[in-house]
């Protein structure tokens, strides 16, 4: 009976389509500050904070293994799907998989895992930026033909090698920002839950 409880039903994959879909949407709403060079570096710390809310909303709501991970797969395969490359693919599922380890190890109970749970899920954002690293030269001149050279110019300037690693630094703690923000405007969806 206790294996048969931890297994995923419909209903937690329900929670997972819901809120995924409206983490995408705000997520994507967020993204569009990136038609502006200057907040591409910042979208990692932007983006995790504006989705904060629903998705603390949703791990009040997550009790078993998977449902994280399942949310790191499917916004990597909805980006996938929308050209943004097989990295930030890659990024979702490492990084959702590492979240629900977390949750789990607090057995979906401890805010000081829900905590850090957020920050590393939110480094799936990371597989955006490590384009720009990783993949350097093809990544700007494909930008060229739908940005133009001057954009393309600016935005490496804005992005030099040592900006890697800060960057996943700076993600972590967009996604510990959306976390205690989320749990700030949520207090009373915790208390319910039972996360302290």
């Amino acid at each position: 009976m206790e294996a048969r409880s931890n297994k995923l039903q419909a209903k937690d994959l329900i929670n997972v389509g819901i809120f995924t879909a409206i983490y995408f949407v705000i997520f994507f709403a967020g993204m569009m500050l990136g038609y502006i060079p200057i907040f591409i570096p910042l979208l990692g710390l932007v983006c995790p904070i504006l989705c904060g809310i629903p998705f603390m909303l949703y791990l009040t709501k997550v009790k078993k293994f998977g449902m994280v991970s399942l949310t790191g797969i499917i916004l990597g395969l909805l980006n996938l799907v929308m050209g943004s490359g097989v990295l930030v693919l890659i990024f979702g599922i490492i990084f959702g998989v590492l979240g629900d380890v977390i949750l789990r190890a607090g057995k979906y109970q401890s805010w000081k895992c829900t905590l850090l749970g957020n920050g590393v899920f939110s480094l799936w954002i990371m597989g955006y930026v490590s384009r720009m690293f990783l993949t350097r030269d093809t990544f700007f001149a494909s930008l060229v033909s739908s940005y133009g050279q001057e954009y393309v110019d600016t935005l490496m300037s804005y992005t030099p090698g040592w900006t890697y690693p800060v960057l996943f630094i700076v993600t972590f703690i967009g996604g510990i920002l959306g976390a205690l923000l989320g749990k700030a405007v949520l207090k009373k969806h915790f208390e319910k839950a039972g996360i302290a």
